[in-house]
């Protein structure tokens, strides 16, 4: 059992992003300590220890290469010179056109395991990309600024992932298939390569006729590459109707929506490699020559720099790391960090990953609904999480959290869940030993029992335990919707 976080200390994060054209990994340290304002642990100012080069992301005959991957890990690590038993927290996000292959997920869990088994592994997750993007390029713009809504376009080579955050609060997010690496191209010409799935769709909507292996004339890119733009800019403005057309339904994976006076008030940034390129144009007024990286990435990127609606903010607002965003947000932001009032009778079994999120119960919560959560959370093989929620925010008394504790009690006892299934409750406040105290009979229940308290509520699908470091347990959240 927990008792007291014991003052400062200086943990290790890292973040690993394989995304559709790059890969880069980040590594940085920072202190534990508690927010004299919130009284929430968080990670102080974090120091940046390392930073590797980009890499084009290796693929091998369509598919991710394991080796090449697992060489360019065993290096950064080696450059870092840290330690993995080191890590506290962190994430490696599989994204964009890499997400796409067949090993993308078994490749995600496959460094998960070789780094550390305490951090976030995901590919695919698009809405988490947009959250962490945001993260790591908007943050400290949106919280300097907190009358300011923003709104971060994370433009790569296979998607654009939008986010609106407020006062550093992420309202919304989306994600669209418009990215640089759709077609591919013999570097320094327009000769092409390669057309994506997704490329190919946009290329019979637009009544183009592409061969691979031959260059593409200027007003085929034009084409391209305005319709890309078109998207970015309906994106920005609330202009859902495009989105419906026919032309640009195949576009949306997760549609962005957020509120249209937000929109009309945001300021605009942007990540990802279009993103860098855009602020460099900006910065320099120069830009690698044609088809520099074998994409439409600096085509893009001057369709961009020339719309009045995309970059009304590009020269006022500019985020600290240029654009250079999710291996950042993945390595200071993919973990929120609990209290330490916890209830967790056996931490030698963390890390726990992959929990789903069964049920969002309120502490009145009736005996049906949260009979209804456990059974679902038994009918999982990893085991489930209950999120506790409270109407307002407001702290709850004692009889409140005494009683919803002994109906869950009761429930899990005439429920016969199995002992060694790992239950997680989710708590916002400081409570979660009294609420497991309550829920396991002061332990004397047979259920492997867990709350984890101080944690603050996304919208998301799985959640993940990473070790115990000074009474404090990193908590990761994937799925994100």
């Amino acid at each position: 059992m927990f008792r007291h976080f014991t003052g400062n200390q200086s943990v290790m994060m890292i973040g690993l992003d394989f995304g559709s054209t790059t890969s880069r990994a980040m590594i940085a340290s920072a202190h534990l300590e508690r927010n004299p304002m919130t009284e929430r642990m968080e990670l102080g100012e974090p120091e940046l220890i390392y930073r590797s080069d980009a890499i084009l992301t290796p693929f091998e005959n369509g598919e991710l290469c394991t080796e090449t991957i697992n060489t360019c890990l065993e290096q950064w690590l080696e450059e870092s010179g840290i330690d993995c038993d080191q890590l506290f927290s962190g994430g490696v996000i599989i994204t964009g056109l890499a997400a796409e292959k067949q090993n993308a997920q078994a490749i995600a869990r496959s460094v998960r395991e070789k780094v550390n088994q305490a951090i976030v592994a995901t590919a695919d997750d698009p809405c988490m990309e947009s959250w962490l993007a945001f993260m790591g390029n908007s943050l400290e713009l949106s919280r300097a600024t907190p009358e300011i809504p923003f709104i971060n376009l994370d433009i790569g080579g296979g998607t654009t992932n939008p986010a609106l955050g407020i006062d550093g609060n992420i309202t919304e997010s989306g994600c669209y298939y418009i990215g640089a690496r759709h077609f591919q191209f013999e570097p320094g010409t327009y000769r092409l390569l390669e057309v994506s799935n997704h490329g190919q769709q946009l290329l019979v909507q637009l009544g183009l006729q592409l061969t691979i292996g031959e260059e593409c004339s200027q007003n085929s890119i034009d084409k391209i590459v305005s319709f890309y733009v078109q998207g970015l800019e309906a994106m920005v403005t609330g202009d859902h109707s495009w989105f419906d057309q026919s032309d640009g339904q195949q576009l949306c994976q997760v549609a962005f929506q957020p509120n249209a006076q937000a929109l009309q008030q945001a300021a605009i940034t942007f990540s990802g490699g279009v993103g860098e390129l855009l602020y460099q144009y900006t910065a320099t007024g120069k830009l690698p020559d044609t088809t520099a990286f074998g994409d439409l990435g600096i085509d893009l990127c001057k369709a961009i720099a020339n719309s009045k609606t995309l970059c009304r903010s590009l020269s006022q607002y500019i985020p600290e790391y240029k654009g250079r965003a999710t291996v950042y947000g993945l390595a200071l932001h993919s973990a929120e960090l609990s209290g330490n009032t916890l209830f967790m009778p056996k931490p030698e079994q963390l890390p726990v990953n992959d929990l789903p999120i069964v049920a969002r119960l309120a502490l009145n919560a009736d005996g049906n609904r949260i009979k209804r959560a456990i059974e679902l959370a038994r009918k999982t093989h990893n085991g489930g999480c209950i999120r506790i929620t409270l109407k307002d925010d407001n702290y709850p008394g004692f009889k409140e959290l005494k009683s919803f504790g002994e109906k869950l009690a009761e429930t899990i006892e005439l429920s016969g869940f199995p002992s060694e299934l790992p239950l997680l409750l989710l708590v916002p406040k400081d409570f979660g030993k009294v609420i497991g105290s309550y829920a396991s009979r002061w332990g004397k229940l047979p259920v492997n029992l867990m709350a984890v308290d101080e944690v603050p509520d996304r919208k998301a699908g799985f959640v993940s335990l990473g070790k115990v470091k000074n009474f404090v347990i990193p908590v990761y959240f994937y799925g994100m919707h």
